[in-house]
């Protein structure tokens, strides 16, 4: 379907968000140019793998290591 205007796509979003949802696709234009496609929000089903990063990221040794002069502008070297 296509929706000549933005304004009409703005008066009737909730409608074509709705198509959209039911696997329509929706093209909005402007001035007589598509400008966006309205399609239906499908979510990734891969499977998802624990530890792809593995040896990607790295933490430095010192990470809990709260430095003097960060500790003593918020007066936790006081302690």
């Amino acid at each position: 379907m296509v929706v000549n205007t933005i304004t009409e796509a703005k008066a009737q979003l909730s409608a074509l968000v709705d198509r959209a949802a039911g696997g329509e696709e929706i093209i909005i234009s402007k001035a007589g140019k598509a400008v966006a496609v309205l399609v239906p929000y499908t979510r990734a089903t891969g499977v998802r793998r624990p530890g792809r990063l593995r040896g990607k990221i790295r933490i430095a040794d010192d990470f809990d290591t709260l430095p003097a002069d960060i500790a003593d502008a918020f007066e936790a070297g006081s302690q």
